[in-house]
């Protein structure tokens, strides 16, 4: 049975620490391992939601490795896509939380960054839906950026729709250099998911207006999602803006919350939802996804989801 989503990148697990500015670069307690990689957070969101979703990535023959295909098996994440390395051990992403909000991480990528050609198994894209990418697995090297070219063309020449969210992270790959990379993807996505920051650093525009303008202008089928937290979205077409706010939530753990968002949208467009349904649906899970530790302990089930949507309608 052909996917619904597809998604590709970089697998992880999180070990954060107990407690409120608890530093990194001092003795203290942790806890995890949590799942976690933005790829697959997104996959696992898509799962509950009810989609038949898979991702591509690699974790080392190890613990950490287990920790995050047992729970890729328990949502029912297509798995096929997943490569165990024996000579690497799984990527891992310290975090530290502080009383302001921002969070501090020090990262080790390594089966993760491990991304080949040859992992791009055709079977994967034959009859696929929706093929969806993000920025920070094309900042992990000019390797990773070359594979997501190649398999961009393969979901292209499948007929899958594409869709891509900057994720950007300038302390990999700067906005100037990101705005070049990430050219074709932009100009591929059906659907495309920026922060209003990332909008206006990717194409280079004065204001959100003159770039929405040039981005429909070049393709003018395509969606347009403005992501602002808390604040909600905006979704643009040639036809229209429509503005959605948020949820309100209470902020235990932003980390994958953009994720879940995401993998919300995208749902409300395969089932046909109008562009405000599909915002509705994903300011849900983005708000729901903060409010639990761990990356993906906030992605909730269909059912979940809806029940919040109404005790909040």
């Amino acid at each position: 049975m052909p996917l619904d989503i597809l998604t590709i990148g970089e697998a992880l697990v999180e070990i954060m620490r107990a407690d409120i500015d608890q530093p990194l670069n001092r003795p203290g307690p942790f806890v995890g391992p949590y799942p976690s990689g933005a790829p697959f957070i997104f996959a696992v969101q898509a799962a509950r939601l009810g989609m038949k979703s898979a991702a591509i990535g690699t974790v080392g023959a190890d613990a950490f490795g287990d920790c995050l295909l047992h729970q890729l098996e328990a949502d029912g994440v297509v798995t096929d896509g997943i490569r165990q390395l024996p000579d690497q051990t799984t990527g891992i992403a310290f975090v530290a939380y502080n009383s302001d909000g921002s969070r501090n991480f020090v990262f080790s990528l390594g089966a993760g960054g491990h991304i080949t050609n040859d992992m791009l198994d055709p079977a994967l894209f034959d009859g696929l839906r929706c093929f969806h990418l993000m920025g920070s697995t094309l900042s992990m090297s000019g390797a990773a950026l070359a594979v997501g070219r190649e398999a961009l063309q393969m979901a292209v020449d499948a007929g899958a729709l594409v869709s891509f969210d900057p994720n950007l992270r300038p302390e990999l790959l700067p906005a100037d250099q990101a705005r070049v990379s990430f050219a074709p993807f932009i100009d591929a996505a059906d659907i495309f998911l920026p922060t209003e920051a990332e909008l206006l650093q990717l194409t280079n525009a004065d204001s959100e207006e003159a770039a929405i303008e040039g981005l429909l202008r070049a393709r003018p089928e395509r969606r347009i999602v403005v992501t602002r937290g808390a604040d909600g979205c905006s979704v643009y077409t040639k036809r229209d803006r429509i503005d959605v706010p948020g949820y309100a939530a209470e902020e235990i753990d932003p980390t994958g919350a953009g994720d879940c968002f995401d993998a919300a949208f995208i749902t409300g467009v395969l089932e046909d939802m109008t562009s405000r349904e599909a915002a509705q649906l994903a300011n849900a899970c983005g708000a729901l996804a903060v409010g639990a530790k761990g990356p993906m302990a906030g992605a909730k089930s269909r059912a979940a989801v809806e029940r919040f949507m109404l005790s909040h309608r």
